[in-house]
């Protein structure tokens, strides 16, 4: 039978069905109304009928299926939970999108632990803490509001499957396919954007042959790509894809003198891969992925990793020079980022991010005298402003105009802070 704490409910008209021999359905047809600090449990499977409205601002435990035709939402608590638990397949499903404040997943099924066949909304906090999140089947997505986050993704736990975000905020895709994490990372954006992700651990196929491409670009990586789309917005994201040991063919983890490796993009309009470029930086240890790459893209669409051909140092382009090493120390060598001869174009825009994407600086009209990155956090996203950034390698935007033309070079900067 139910497990039933303490609700409150409105209207409530709560119904167990008999379906068998020794399986039933928890229906709710009424208003149901969970409060804050009170718990709903059911180990059958819980349906909400087209007449239902369920509004949960406290703690709602899930041991079997899910399925709303209805309202399924909260009503400003922010601590109201979902927790999906369980040893056996959970199928998550209906005609009707779910809001959750706050949701767990936590499922040790050695099979398909959550089959996803709807769509959920996210507002506040995902737990990915067991059980894959199978939403491959184009029927279902996960989304995750503007201040919405997740924690805790990894190979035991991830959405194989569509994840889209909302608003401006940097956010990490819990993305994967198969038993693998695959996650990949936008930058903050200015503007309320939407962007949908999904990884896939397989071949592109024959609509992107990987023999039409630009000439830098030497091998794409086929085992494995990213779908990244922007449903709403015109930014240019600053994107990274990472690479894993157990999915990303060897070849992309050796190193010459005469290559690098970039993102690359199928490029519909003229049927073949273009080169992104981007950065690559080592990870901190305890990540299943290794390696991050990072760029700013030019659009969107079907994205992989590559090696490409290693750019030959541009000379000095309307006399500026840009030194990409930094050494804030305080000796009057290399302490600032140096763009020599951008004062000649005052109407310019710096900015720098980190591996992960996240923008640490951002100036207009940069110069060479009071306007100078000196390895200091602007106070963007989570780096409090006058926080010294640890060394490692940063990415670099820069943009000026030179009559009536825009001018962008980007790069990587290399900072030394110990």
């Amino acid at each position: 039978m139910n497990k039933i704490k303490k609700y409150r409910a409105f209207s409530c008209i709560i119904m167990i069905f008999c379906i068998g021999p020794i399986s039933a359905q928890t229906v709710n047809i009424g208003e149901l109304s969970i409060a804050p600090n009170t718990q709903f449990s059911t180990i059958f499977d819980l349906e909400n009928k087209t007449s239902g409205d369920f509004l949960n601002d406290g703690n709602l435990y899930v041991y079997a299926n899910f399925k709303n035709d209805g309202l399924f939402t909260y009503s400003g608590s922010e601590n109201g939970k979902t927790f999906f638990i369980g040893n056996k397949e959970q199928l998550i499903d209906g005609l009707s999108i779910s809001h959750f404040q706050n949701i767990e997943f936590n499922n040790t099924s050695d099979v398909m632990p959550f089959r996803l066949a709807t769509t959920i909304v996210v507002n506040k906090q995902a737990l990915f803490k067991n059980g894959i999140i199978d939403a491959s089947n184009d029927i279902g997505k996960m989304i995750f509001n503007e201040n919405a986050s997740h924690s805790d993704a990894s190979n035991l736990s991830f959405v194989d499957g569509r994840v889209e975000k909302k608003g401006s905020a940097k956010f990490e895709f819990p993305v994967g396919d198969d038993v693998f994490y695959r996650p990949s990372m936008k930058d903050e954006n200015s503007n309320m954007n939407i962007y949908v992700t999904e990884y896939f651990f397989e071949t592109t196929g024959n609509i992107h042959p990987y023999t039409s491409k630009e000439e830098s670009i030497i091998t794409i990586d086929e085992a494995e790509y990213w779908n990244v789309t922007q449903e709403q917005g015109a930014d240019k994201v600053v994107l990274s894809l990472t690479l894993d040991k157990n999915t990303t063919p060897p070849v992309f983890f050796l190193e010459s003198d005469d290559t690098q490796l970039g993102i690359v993009r199928w490029d519909a309009a003229t049927s073949k891969w273009i080169n992104e470029k981007g950065i690559t930086t080592e990870l901190l240890t305890g990540a299943d992925y290794t390696k991050l790459i990072t760029t700013q893209v030019s659009a969107y669409g079907i994205f992989a990793i590559a090696i490409v051909k290693k750019e030959n140092p541009e000379p000095p382009a309307d006399g500026i020079t840009i030194y990409n090493a930094l050494s804030p120390n305080g000796d009057g060598i290399n302490d600032t980022f140096h763009i020599k001869g951008i004062s000649q174009f005052p109407d310019n825009r710096v900015e720098i991010y980190n591996r992960w994407g996240v923008k640490v600086y951002d100036a207009k009209s940069y110069n060479e005298s009071d306007r100078m990155f000196e390895g200091y956090s602007d106070g963007r996203a989570t780096i409090n402003r006058g926080e010294k950034l640890p060394t490692g390698t940063y990415f670099y935007i820069i943009n000026y105009t030179k009559g009536n033309d825009v001018i962008e070079k980007t790069g990587y900067l290399y900072i030394n802070n110990q």
